[in-house]
């Protein structure tokens, strides 16, 4: 054992506090075959200014965004008993679409992931992070109980899987190759009846302009999973064709008092993002679209307004047990109009009828609201929304629920066993730039202003090696807050790595006989300050501040995702 890795291997005996183990069985458990970072804690803290500056005005109400962070692509379904299911894209991160549960809409629970297996997640290797899974949609049969999940894996096709028990383990994936494209989702009819319906593209492949696509829709047989059928074209280009729309996608269908409604998305999911709707006599159509659409856009707006919600679209709707209606869709919220790190969030809305029989949730230059009210209903203490903090001392055998590897479970990276109260990750020769597994632990940056920090058992051993915080938004674009080392001994490091060369934006030197270190990155919105502390957090030192921090958004970066933070080492700088 080298010099830096026996330091810390003492620091860690003297943390740890098993009663039961001897000296020499701790040193059997911690001595490490390979180079290890330990991370004792990491905490996370939302400090956004609307919500100390908006306070909830009672018990009812809610903030908008409901899922506030990276939480795109919301899909919805009901019981029909009370219980409503909501599940968001997690393209090539580990575990997949997140599932939560509510009773009343407003009060939800992240129950776990639907993709928690790799037989379910194939083919993530390679994928760059917004390749993946797409799209989900759920659905709930109620002619066998069953609840579906339908999506899109760039890397394998559309797929599905299912389940009776939402709160359990869902199946293996069940291919469905004759449905090409992307954006399935299934359509259950009152008669026991199933349909899928997707974004394709144009007739025989000839789009007549970028962005021109085409929706289809095939019976589907519950019985025997399979597509009965032809498939047919019921939208061609979009609600108005004349106009070249671009990206009719997400497609779902709904049965209301035995008319069919026909939603899409149209605009692509940046500032042009809309919802738009039809109807017609059955699945396979003929539907006609509402002259008054879009049903759901904030493209028109001033995005100078304050606190802009943009790019709104993707929705899904649902009907509540009370006999309302209600929109889940994503969202940004940019700030000065320009760009964020939240990526595109879940939102919710009551939906409206007109006289004649049309749902819309936006009409003119109405704004999507961010605190919204639904009566009869009162909000608990701990919800998905507004400013909370989280503390993980790492001291349970699994990771919670807000945390994510990328492409797979990557157990052969990390462990929370091998040094219960530790998370463990290996130095491997992987950084964070390949398209692989990734030795990095990260959770969704779910606020503008926010602070996060992490305390690390670590000593590198060479100049190669590091541990420490990982600011992610995608294989090139990313910052890392850093234990490391150089040719004058161990230091505390910030690099802005690009996937090439990077840029090293701050260095600190270090006393090699320092191994137990805190790191600290605080968002201010627009620019990123990052400390350290070698007493435990009693006084915090600047390494940088007013770092950009836009070279992480989706404005400079492109992508389907949002930023994550979190736990990082390599030995391959």
């Amino acid at each position: 054992m080298n010099f830096y890795l026996t330091l810390t291997f003492f620091a860690v005996l003297a943390l740890m506090t098993q009663s039961c183990a001897s000296s020499s069985e701790k040193a059997a458990a911690v001595a490490p075959q390979e180079s290890l970072a330990l991370f004792d804690s990491f905490s996370y803290k939302g400090m956004d200014d609307f919500y100390t500056q908006n306070t909830l005005p009672d018990d009812g109400s809610f903030y908008n965004p409901i899922l506030p962070g990276w939480y795109s692509d919301p899909t919805i379904c009901t019981n029909g008993e009370g219980d409503y299911f909501l599940a968001t894209s997690t393209f090539t991160y580990f575990p997949g679409v997140p599932l939560f549960h509510s009773r009343d809409l407003v009060n939800w629970k992240q129950i776990g992931h639907v993709l928690t297996r790799e037989s379910q997640l194939v083919n993530m290797n390679g994928q760059h992070v917004s390749g993946g899974i797409f799209a989900p949609a759920l659905s709930y049969n109620p002619a066998n109980k069953t609840y579906y999940m339908i999506t899109t894996n760039v890397g394998a096709g559309n797929f599905f899987v299912k389940t009776q028990d939402p709160f359990g383990e869902w199946s293996d994936p069940i291919y469905v190759p004759e449905v090409q494209g992307i954006d399935p989702a299934f359509f259950f009819d009152k008669d026991g009846k199933g349909y899928i319906v997707n974004n394709d593209d144009a007739p025989d492949g000839k789009p007549e302009y970028s962005g021109h696509r085409t929706v289809r829709i095939v019976e589907f047989d519950p019985a025997t999973d399979k597509c009965v059928g032809e498939r047919k074209i019921i939208v061609n280009k979009g609600w108005r064709p004349q106009d070249k729309p671009i990206w009719c996608e997400g497609p779902h269908i709904y049965n209301i008092d035995g008319t069919y409604y026909l939603m899409t998305a149209e605009g692509g999911t940046g500032d042009w993002h809309s919802e738009v709707i039809y109807r017609g006599k059955s699945p396979f159509g003929p539907f006609e679209p509402w002259q008054g659409n879009p049903i759901l856009t904030q493209r028109t707006l001033d995005n100078g307004r304050p606190e802009p919600i943009t790019c709104a679209g993707h929705a899904d709707l649902e009907q509540t047990k009370e006999g309302d209606w209600w929109a889940v869709f994503l969202a940004c919220r940019p700030l000065d109009g320009r760009f964020e790190n939240l990526g595109r969030e879940t939102f919710m809305m009551p939906v409206k009828w007109t006289d004649d029989g049309w749902p819309y949730m936006t009409r003119g230059e109405e704004v999507v609201p961010m605190v919204l009210n639904r009566p009869g209903v009162k909000r608990e203490e701990k919800v998905t929304f507004g400013n909370f903090s989280d503390v993980d001392d790492f001291d349970a055998d699994t990771l919670g629920l807000q945390w994510m590897t990328l492409r797979t479970p990557a157990a052969d990276l990390y462990s929370l066993t091998s040094n219960p109260g530790y998370l463990t990750i290996n130095c491997a020769d992987i950084n964070s730039s390949e398209k692989v597994a990734i030795p990095y632990i990260g959770r969704r940056v779910q606020h503008h202003k926010y602070e996060a920090a992490t305390r690390l058992i670590f000593n590198a051993g060479n100049e190669n090696q590091c541990a420490g915080l990982l600011v992610f938004k995608d294989e090139n674009h990313q910052f890392l807050l850093a234990r490391g080392r150089d040719a004058k001994g161990g230091c505390v490091l910030l690099h802005k790595i690009d996937g090439k060369e990077g840029e090293e934006l701050a260095k600190e030197q270090l006393n090699d006989s320092i191994s137990v270190l805190d790191l600290k990155v605080v968002s201010q919105g627009k620019t990123l300050d990052f400390y350290y502390s070698t007493d435990n957090g009693a006084k915090w030192q600047t390494l940088a501040t007013g770092i950009d921090a836009q070279y992480t958004s989706t404005a400079n970066a492109g992508g389907f995702t949002g930023t994550t933070v979190g736990p990082y080492a390599t030995n391959k700088k």
